[in-house]
This record gives C-alpha cells, sequence and structure tokens, in this order.
C-alpha cells in the first residue's frame, strides 16, 4: 500500500491530513524537533523535581529472569511531561495538540520498549546501548505519525539517524551542564 492509499484511509475516517506551510517550520524538522523534546523533557523533569513524582512504572516488579521490569529511570512523571511538552509545542509549530501527544506517547513506548529488553540483557537502568537507546524512541513516533505527515521510508531513516546523532551530541553537553546524571 502507497502513502496515498494510506492517506487516504485517513481522510475517509475523517481524520484530517496535515498540510504543509511553506512559511512554518518544514514538517522535517517540526518533527524531529518535537522527538527531541518528547525525549529530553523527562530528563530536564528529573533534574528539577528530583524524586518528587518519581514514581517508577514498574513499580519495583521483578520478573522471573529476577530482573526489574523496566527500572527508576522510567517514571509516571517522565511519560506525563513528555505528552504535554510534546502536545503544546506542537500547537506551537502551527499543529493540533494530538500530534504532538501521539509523538510524546510513541516516543516514551519505545523508551519503555528499550529499557526493557536492556533488563532482559541484563543491563543496569540508564546504561548505554546505542542504538536501543536511539531507534525505538524516534521510529514509534515517527511510524505514528507517518500517514498523517506523508512520510516516506527514506524520510524516517534519516530523521531517526538525525535524531540519533544530536542525541549522542546533545547527552554529553548536558551532563557537563549539569542536567545529566550520565554522559549518554
Amino acid at each position: 500500500m502507497g502513502w496515498s492509499s494510506f492517506l487516504a484511509q485517513f481522510t475517509h475516517l475523517g481524520i484530517p491530513v496535515l498540510p504543509v506551510s511553506e512559511k512554518m517550520l518544514p514538517v522535517e524538522w517540526g518533527l524531529l524537533l518535537l522527538i527531541l523534546i518528547a525525549n529530553g523533557t523527562p530528563v530536564i523533569a528529573a533534574k528539577i523535581c528530583g524524586e518528587w513524582g518519581g514514581c517508577p512504572l514498574d513499580r519495583g516488579w521483578t520478573l522471573s529472569d529476577g530482573r526489574r521490569l523496566l527500572g527508576d529511570s522510567k517514571t509516571w512523571r517522565g511519560i506525563l511531561v513528555a505528552t504535554l511538552a510534546t502536545g503544546s509545542c506542537a500547537v506551537l509549530l502551527g499543529w493540533p495538540a494530538w500530534v504532538g501527544v501521539t509523538i510524546g506517547l510513541a516516543a516514551m513506548l519505545g523508551d519503555v520498549l528499550s529499557s526493557f529488553v536492556k533488563r532482559r540483557w541484563g543491563l543496569r537502568s540508564s546504561s548505554r546501548a546505542l542504538g536501543l537507546d536511539q531507534i525505538p524512541e524516534s521510529l514509534l513516533p515517527l511510524l505514528a505519525v507517518a500517514g498523517v505527515f506523508n512520510l516516506d521510508w527514506r524520510t524516517i531513516a534519516l530523521l531517526i539517524a538525525g535524531f540519533a546523532l544530536l542525541e549522542l551530541t546533545l547527552s554529553p553537553l548536558f551532563y557537563w551542564l549539569g542536567v545529566r546524571k550520565r554522559p549518554y
């Protein structure tokens, strides 16, 4: 099924397909910005709020392998602030809030999925896993809104690469500034 057929399903369902305005930020830059916001906001919120609101999603549950389901760094606060921030920023870009909320939730789902896999591999919470730390949390939001923005696979791949490059570049900077606990 091509993207035009995919988009036609949205219009038949009454879901508007977003027009691209030449005056606005290019769609790709806006998507990259929202994915960065979704993934960065929980880190900033943890720095500002400390332990307040930092209830782990897994509530400390351990699976039969003896390892935590997700770990302490995946919190309800993180999901909430990522979703609210991306929804608000989408509106600032001239897009509907639901687009930002969808991107925020999908990015957090990708982050949770990464944590689950890392725990199964025996990696501790907040440990580094190149690729696994970047791909799901950028791929899932892009797939979630691909039909709305008529994204092709090439564009999705370039945005994932762009997010990975920015994440790998900005994380050490935020560590140096004292925002992150680790340089990755």
